[in-house]
């Protein structure tokens, strides 16, 4: 390195922290501005529905047999999850990156007790658990699923979460309660299991489309998500995991890095399907299928995954519900709600200040390198080889991004975005893998103080 180089490099590490710290700060002023304005709308008007804008939560400071556990996972991931992350065999990486996803929503969710914080959650009167006896008989109330959507039928009406989704979400709880898991500390455990399996799947996705190195930088990120305290415990977070490992496997598909790229294609695309009729608004993750397509320049996967999802789709079909009417009715029910009087100007741009909270001011620096990097990066990608590992990083986060804000825009998701947006908040978390790794466990700290000052200083309503 020339002596001209020397002295420049200390100086471009000072204006990248710099814009890094920027970039955060606008993200804090962001969610600050969303909690102002929407307190003062909501002491106002009442129209937000929402006791602490921008979350679905209510002021309640406390702690519990959680704290402890939260604090010594986070002390944990931050010292050593750096060093664990680059030198821990593969395999060995993927399944520590879940354990530790795992530890840490537990304990977040443990702040609030067992039975308020995980056995609870998902027996309101809103939830899944308060239909399980009128799918005794499974035929008939698939076939007769969309007639109970519409507010107008009464007692008969489905609860808020049953209508607002297709038939695979309450199916779910249905099945677990069929074999004699019922009731909500098994549907919380499932879902908190299983949710946090999303951060496996993405390692296994961002190895396949960048490379290990950059899988690597992105574990610790990954593990400690401030997500974990939405993912511990609602049901969607489960419906991350199954969006997650859809992609993961269509990943492994696409680059062939799998020894049999045929099942991953079609399980990817069974995956896929399913994810669709657990939630309707979940369509938007090919989006993201297509970026994984797009960069690894193939689309030999593409007909069993279509196969796939088409036989999820023929079998729901066959049974009697129609996606497409259930759909239709769910968009007139959103509206019979809460939704007919949320504004869509102020939570047009509250939800970016929910995505804030659930992917922390580490996801909002890397997204800023994203950002910056993307023009040169997606001229890259139109030469073969496809890019460097970073330029695909870039396009897999400006995939998830562009699903997010079609969500956004579509007014379908107003307020509740930190649990309904989980599925795309696995993908922006791997941007943090861009920020340099001389400053890793600073973020991580953020990453980590973000989630306990939620968790402790709110009740969150998932």
């Amino acid at each position: 390195m020339t002596p001209r180089a020397a002295r420049r490099a200390p100086s471009e590490e000072r204006r990248v922290r710099r814009a890094d710290l920027l970039a955060a700060a606008a993200g804090v002023l962001l969610v600050a501005a969303a909690a102002v304005v929407g307190t003062l709308i909501q002491r106002t008007t009442g129209n937000l529905r929402v006791n602490w804008p921008p979350l679905y939560a209510s002021w309640f400071p406390h702690v519990g047999p959680g704290t402890p556990a939260a604090l010594t996972v986070a002390v944990l991931v931050i010292a050593y999850g750096p060093p664990l992350a680059a030198r821990l065999p593969w395999r060995s990486l993927v399944l520590t990156g879940w354990l530790a996803a795992m530890a840490w929503t537990w304990s977040l969710a443990l702040i609030d007790g067992f039975q308020t914080g995980i056995a609870r959650r998902l027996t309101t009167e809103y939830e899944y658990l308060t239909v399980i006896r009128r799918f005794d008989r499974l035929g008939p109330a698939l076939r007769d699923f969309t007639h109970h959507i519409l507010l107008h039928h009464g007692p008969d009406s489905w609860p808020a979460h049953v209508a607002g989704h297709p038939p695979a979400a309450v199916l779910t709880f249905v099945g677990l309660d069929r074999i004699g898991l019922g009731g909500g500390a098994w549907a919380g455990i499932w879902c908190l299991t299983l949710g946090t399996s999303a951060a496996a799947a993405a390692l296994i996705a961002l190895r396949a489309l960048t490379d290990e190195p950059t899988a690597r930088r992105a574990a610790p990120f990954l593990a400690l998500a401030p997500a974990a305290v939405w993912v511990g415990t609602s049901a969607d977070g489960y419906f991350a995991a199954v969006a997650a490992w859809a992609l993961a496997l269509l990943a492994l598909a696409a680059t062939r890095s799998v020894r049999a790229p045929a099942p991953a294609a079609l399980a990817a695309g069974l995956l896929f399907g399913l994810t669709c009729y657990l939630s309707y608004g979940l369509t938007l993750i090919a989006l993201i299928a297509a970026a994984i397509l797009l960069m690894s320049r193939t689309l030999r996967p593409l007909p069993l995954f279509l196969a796939g999802a088409a036989a999820v789709a023929a079998g729901f079909t066959l049974a009697g519900f129609n996606w497409w009417e259930g759909y239709r009715l769910l968009v007139e029910r959103y509206y019979q709600g809460a939704a007919a009087v949320r504004p869509y100007t102020y939570w047009i741009w509250g939800n970016l200040a929910c995505t804030v909270l659930i992917t922390g001011l580490a996801t909002v620096a890397g997204l800023r390198h994203a950002l910056a990097a993307a023009p040169p990066a997606l001229r890259r990608l139109r030469h073969a080889p496809p890019g460097t590992a970073a330029d695909r990083l870039v396009l897999l986060t400006l995939a998830a991004l562009a699903a997010l804000l079609a969500a956004d825009l579509s007014g379908m998701s107003k307020a509740e975005t930190e649990r309904i947006w989980l599925p795309f908040a696995v993908w922006l978390l791997p941007a943090a893998a861009l920020l340099p790794a001389a400053r890793q466990r600073h973020w991580l700290t953020a990453q980590a103080a973000l989630a306990l000052v939620v968790n402790h200083l709110l009740y969150t309503g998932w």
